[in-house]
């Protein structure tokens, strides 16, 4: 794809004729039960621009649902994947040893906020990194129960699936999931559960762990981990505050429970530092990485206190998990993150996020605006002072934005989520505000 190329440039009715071609063919061999929320059929990308099969090209804030952290086909990356295939795909980093899954673990054990040393087990997506938690947390501990948030997505295995609760859809037909869960409400300072103040939701989410949950349904010395999003993915791109973190990390260590932070989406600089935890200054006991860890790649990643991932060979492990491939699209990524992609995100976000909020001014549509760095979330209100939400309007808006050129999703019941690659510049970040600005304005007129 060329570097000028006008971007969006949308040149076909949507779908064109190819995708539509390609749409059916997979409408008969193509699991159902895939999610798509637009008719986009990708040709190629590069960086935050992608051109679908009918030569269509659109401005990218979906990045493949915050995975294509470097941008689509970042150059180094794919150097680096060209690279390791030319020596070996494949050896499987359970039986045998190979230099990229060593390195990528002493890298990890370098950023995480976990001092003292850190361990990593290799996987191949979030929700095997989440499984990996689960199991070494209750092999650790002795225990088996786990707290878990209302609004939360941790995955769609069945253990990880006990933990998700963000929609019933998930869940529906799968039952019995894996017992011991319990869950508590999460701090949305917008729409608090408990129907606190903005000021003392995190307060009232921790008070109810402590005064219902462990008072009623579980002694707090049977419940191995404590698992949390420090902002909400799926969820709707809900940020934790600070002091309810640090209150959680203090109620796990006063219990003897393991803190696992899942930052499959928030982490690997999306919110503006590498890990969104540090916004608070908790050190969990492990994290979850996946996503935008390889910039593409399948790769996901327990990382744990070296005191804690002391389990024995063939506790756990995973074939294709560290696969030699990922390992260097994982190192070639923290370098370009740390060279300065991750800055990017903080100031290229900053600037969305004042783009978004300047919105809010014009549009009555939009009921709140949060987030951090480059994972911003736009919840879509029906009315602002009962906070009814405005799904069918935040799908149309949706549906609108990407008939101009735009890739965005939804998140949670009525938000939009902003999580476009990291390398998006600010001219790109006022081109979205633009055209959200003008599909938001369109849903309007349909209301009135």
């Amino acid at each position: 794809m060329e570097a000028k190329v006008k971007v969006p440039d949308i040149r076909t009715a949507l779908p064109g004729p190819k995708a539509k071609a390609l749409i059916d063919r997979d409408k008969s061999v193509v699991s159902p039960s895939y999610t798509r929320g637009y008719p986009l059929v990708i040709e190629r990308g590069s960086g935050a621009i992608v051109e679908d099969v009918d030569g269509n090209v659109f401005l990218d804030c979906s990045a493949g649902i915050a995975v294509n952290s470097t941008g689509h086909s970042h150059p180094d990356v794919v150097g680096a994947i060209c690279e390791q295939a030319k020596k070996f795909l494949h050896m499987s980093g359970t039986d045998f040893y190979y230099e990229p899954q060593v390195r990528l673990a002493e890298e990890l054990a370098a950023i995480v906020p976990i001092q003292g040393g850190a361990r990593s087990f290799f996987g191949n997506s979030g929700t095997e990194a989440i499984e990996a938690c689960l199991k070494l947390a209750r092999y650790t501990t002795k225990r088996q129960n786990v707290i878990a948030f209302i609004g939360g997505f941790h995955g769609r295995t069945m253990g990880s699936l006990a933990l998700t609760a963000s929609k019933v859809t998930q869940r529906r037909g799968f039952g019995p999931l894996l017992p011991g869960v319990y869950h508590a409400p999460y701090p949305d300072t917008y729409r608090c559960p408990l129907g606190s103040s903005p000021a003392s939701c995190g307060d009232a989410c921790i008070d109810y762990i402590e005064q219902q949950l462990f008072a009623h349904l579980v002694s707090p010395d049977e419940v191995a981990a404590i698992v949390v999003e420090p902002i909400q993915g799926e969820g709707g791109y809900v940020v934790a505050p600070e002091a309810f973190l640090r209150r959680l990390r203090d109620l796990a260590a006063k219990h003897g429970i393991l803190l696992v932070a899942d930052e499959v989406q928030s982490g690997m600089g999306r919110s503006g530092r590498m890990f969104a935890i540090e916004f608070s200054g908790v050190e969990p006991d492990m994290i979850a990485i996946a996503k935008g860890i390889a910039s593409g790649m399948p790769l996901g990643v327990a990382v744990a206190r070296k005191g804690v991932m002391e389990w024995p060979p063939g506790t756990h492990a995973s074939t294709f998990g560290g696969n030699p491939v990922s390992c260097a699209a994982a190192l070639a990524t923290i370098a370009l993150l740390r060279g300065g992609i991750v800055k990017n995100a903080a100031e290229v976000g900053a600037h969305l996020m004042a783009g978004l909020k300047g919105l809010a001014e014009k549009h009555p549509l939009i009921g709140d605006v949060r987030g951090r760095g480059l994972m911003i979330g736009v919840e879509l209100v029906r009315d602002r002072t009962t906070k009814e939400r405005a799904s069918d309007e935040r799908d149309a808006v949706v549906s609108g934005a990407f008939a101009r050129g735009l890739l965005i999703l939804g998140a949670g019941k009525n938000a939009v989520r902003f999580s476009p690659p990291l390398v998006l510049t600010r001219e790109q970040a006022d081109a979205a505000v633009r055209i959200f600005d003008e599909a938001l304005t369109d849903v309007e007129k349909t209301r009135r």
